[in-house]
């Protein structure tokens, strides 16, 4: 019956705590408290925690909902699956608490994306588990036959590890006709039972009596323990010891070293002889502990510390001290000492740092939650309140949420590229004298935003191509830097499509999308396309992309692969193809100078490549030819009278040669037949004016000349001014940088400067105009200008 009893109101007892946890909690300040009684089984209901929060079951598992507690981390758990916080594995109130009355446990719900700390408290509510417990199985009194009626004798109480009204004892006493119990209220609130002699003793009729002494808690259902008292009778020594006061107290520091003196004890005995010698003892130290933390002399009354005293592990003492005399039979008395431990500042702070978020983007707003911070001290007092603080100079800040617990947040804007990654310290101090302090590393790396274009070195690249290039010849590689990382850094290149006369831009160029390498695909003819102008862009990889444009001028240089071209017949002058010769009539009776025939010829290149000579082979009209052609002007004149002796019909072959490297010639074949005046033909005015606009044309030609060499002397001491001035002054060097610098062209003959704009042409005056000499350059940076006039081979 008793068993069944204890079951069903074990049964009653759970679910009464059940339905106090279910209604206990409440929100406040961002805290949820629950209940929960000790030793529940494995399951039990706490509390419906994801609905009390305000979390949606669905979220749960993808914002990665846990619980987190520091020390006691398994004893609760939460079903994902519906919110619900039970009882994991058995928790033991006492193991957790000692006999503290409040007793909980602190749980962190840590939910990310966003990250959110929310705080419970658990308080585990105590029941009555615990049995009274003696710390003997029988305990020995020696009580005097003289001992007067009402004496009371002190008993060893019971011990209860449970709390409140579960660790209240009541003691009863087994009838006998001698002895009444009584109970009595010491200054910490314990209940200790006495004795009390209600009627003389008498050794010789009853020497020895056994007494069961029970204590009961005040738990629901009550435990009880029991012990056996065994009093022994003794013979008269009417006098026992007698201390000066019944209690004591002391205070003493934690970590004092072993063998500190607590407190010296003086009893007393009016006896003589060995009924005046104590001997003391120590009878009972309160909270029990298996270390024994104090330690008397026997003979002194001296009591030191034995062990090492620790005030977070328990702040203050209760010693019994007995006082026996050497009589016989002996006596005893009784006090109490209470000792009280003083906190030192002997515990270090601690910091942890329970959750952290992923990489921070460098554009995350100002306020986010970077990561979950507590610190805690084991010390009292001052000596445990902390303080937190973090490195100088970093863009975060600590935000208080809850006694110890702190959020780091974003204080100022990040920048990746200038600082990719933060080593914050954390630093918590306590308020002792000296303080203590600990610190704890927080490494937040900066996540990279697609912020930045890809940036040329220039906004604009001059390249010199020779025409005639292989196809798919790499002409050029533009370069274009991005500050972001990863997939935002990632470059590519694609050509700015645009028409080039009657065809595509990309029929010409291509450029490739990784490299940046920029490929001719088509031979080019510098006859056909002098300058090629266009755009390459340069996009990131990130989203939404980003990018720049850079623009190339590709010149294409004349190469002498044209050879002079002879010019059809007319205006008085003779010409042929190659191999071709045309006849005329000359008349003896000229003199010497005088223009016969004219050869025309030009060249499709540009430059000394089509500067064009004349000269008669040397094996033409043998070593007394009356005639000779002009070097530049190809006019065929006689050298002096032509007499009988000539022959009557000359064959002349003029070469014509480019001043290109390698020449290439042409040949015209002129045949002259010698006749008398009279059988001339009538052309002698426009004979007079060929002559004339041939004498014409070499004036021009010897002034060109002069002109060029004046202009490249002037150029030459322009230039050389201009660097002196650049040394002197380097300070200008930005302004000048700025201005289109002329450009200057090296050749074997001289230099030649001219616009990018203008292009000159030498024309003779009758016909069509010639290119004989032809001056053209692109417009170069100062930089490229000193590269240009020592290494580039101009045509053009």
């Amino acid at each position: 019956m008793f068993r069944s009893r204890r079951r069903g109101l074990s049964g009653t007892r759970l679910l009464l705590f059940s339905l106090l946890s279910l209604a206990s909690w409440e929100a406040g300040s961002g805290q949820v408290y629950y209940s929960v009684p000790e030793e529940a089984k494995h399951g039990t209901f706490v509390g419906r925690i994801a609905q009390d929060l305000g979390l949606e079951l669905a979220e749960l598992v993808p914002r990665l909902f846990r619980v987190a507690s520091r020390d006691h981390g398994d004893l609760l758990e939460v079903n994902l699956q519906n919110g619900i916080l039970f009882v994991n594995s058995r928790i033991d109130r006492e193991a957790l608490c000692g006999r503290r009355l409040e007793c909980s446990l602190h749980l962190e719900v840590i939910v990310d994306r966003p990250l959110q700390v929310f705080h419970v408290e658990v308080e585990v509510k105590d029941i009555n588990d615990n049995p009274p417990v003696f710390r003997e199985e029988k305990q020995k009194i020696l009580i005097s036959e003289s001992a007067p009626p009402d004496s009371h004798f002190p008993l060893e109480g019971a011990s209860d590890a449970d709390v409140g009204v579960n660790s209240l004892l009541t003691y009863r006493l087994s009838p006998n006709e001698f002895f009444s119990l009584k109970t009595v209220t010491k200054n910490d609130k314990n209940m200790l039972p006495e004795l009390v002699l209600q009627n003389s003793l008498n050794r010789e009729e009853t020497p020895e009596l056994k007494l069961l002494l029970s204590a009961e808690d005040g738990g629901k259902p009550e435990l009880t323990g029991s012990i056996e008292i065994q009093i022994t009778i003794l013979d008269v020594n009417d006098n026992a010891p007698e201390f000066e006061k019944p209690a004591y107290k002391a205070a003493l520091f934690e970590n004092v070293p072993n063998g500190t003196i607590v407190i010296q004890l003086n009893a007393s005995d009016p006896d003589e002889g060995l009924n005046r010698e104590i001997i003391y003892g120590i009878r009972q130290v309160l909270p029990v502990s298996e270390k024994c933390m104090f330690s008397i002399h026997s003979e002194t009354g001296e009591i030191r510390v034995y062990g090492k005293l620790d005030f977070e592990e328990n702040n203050e003492y209760e010693i019994q001290v007995q006082a026996i005399d050497k009589g016989s039979p002996s006596m005893a008395s009784h006090c109490t000492i209470f000792v009280e431990v003083l906190d030192l500042n002997d515990n270090v702070p601690e910091v942890t740092v329970t959750s952290l978020s992923l990489a921070v983007r460098e554009d995350a707003q100002i306020g986010a939650v970077i990561a979950s911070i507590s610190v805690s001290d084991q010390d009292f007092g001052t000596n445990g309140q902390v303080t937190c603080s973090l490195t100088p100079q970093v863009p975060f800040k600590l935000v208080s949420t809850y006694k110890n617990h702190y959020s780091l947040v974003l204080d100022s804007a990040l920048d990746r590229e200038n600082v990719p990654s933060y080593q914050v310290v954390v630093t918590a101090r306590d308020g002792g004298s000296p303080a203590l302090w600990a610190t704890a590393s927080v490494s937040v790396e900066v996540s990279d935003v697609n912020d930045h274009a890809p940036a040329f070195a220039q906004p604009e690249y001059t390249v010199f191509v020779k025409e005639n290039n292989a196809p798919g010849c790499h002409i050029f590689t533009v370069s274009a830097r991005d500050a972001d990382a990863q997939e935002n850094a990632r470059v590519s290149y694609a050509l700015v499509e645009r028409r080039v006369g009657e065809r595509a831009l990309s029929s010409y160029v291509s450029v490739h999308a990784e490299s940046g390498q920029v490929f001719a695909l088509q031979p080019l003819d510098h006859e056909e396309l002098e300058l090629l102008r266009f755009q390459v862009s340069a996009r990131d990889a990130g989203v939404p992309p980003l990018g720049s444009n850079v623009t190339l001028q590709v010149f294409v240089l004349d190469e002498n692969d044209n050879a002079p071209a002879l010019l059809p017949a007319g205006a008085g002058a003779l010409g042929g193809a190659l191999g071709g010769a045309r006849g005329e009539l000359v008349s003896r009776s000229v003199g010497a100078g005088h223009v016969v025939a004219k050869v025309r010829a030009v060249d499709a290149d540009s430059g000394y490549n089509a500067w064009l000579s004349y000269e008669l082979a040397p094996w033409a009209g043998g070593a007394r030819s009356p005639f000779r052609v002009g070097l530049y002007t190809g006019e065929i004149s006689t050298t002096r009278g032509l007499d009988e002796a000539d022959a009557a019909r000359q064959r002349l072959l003029v070469l014509v040669k480019d001043h290109g490297e390698p020449a290439l010639t042409a040949t015209a074949t002129v045949l002259l037949s010698l006749v008398e005046s009279g059988q001339a033909p009538q052309a002698a005015p426009s004979r007079v004016a060929v002559a004339g606009a041939a004498a014409a044309l070499v004036d021009v030609n010897v002034y060109l000349i002069v002109a060029i060499c004046a202009v490249s002397s002037l150029l030459v001491l322009t230039l050389l001014l201009y660097s002196a001035l650049r040394c002197w002054a380097p300070g200008r060097g930005a302004a000048s940088a700025e201005a289109k610098p002329p450009v200057v062209c090296a050749s074997a003959v001289g230099s030649w400067s001219s616009s990018q704009q203008r292009r000159q042409r030498v024309c003779s005056g009758e016909g069509p105009p010639k290119a004989d000499l032809m001056a053209f350059s692109p417009c170069l940076t100062q930089s490229r200008e000193d590269s240009l006039n020592s290494s580039t081979e101009v045509s053009n």
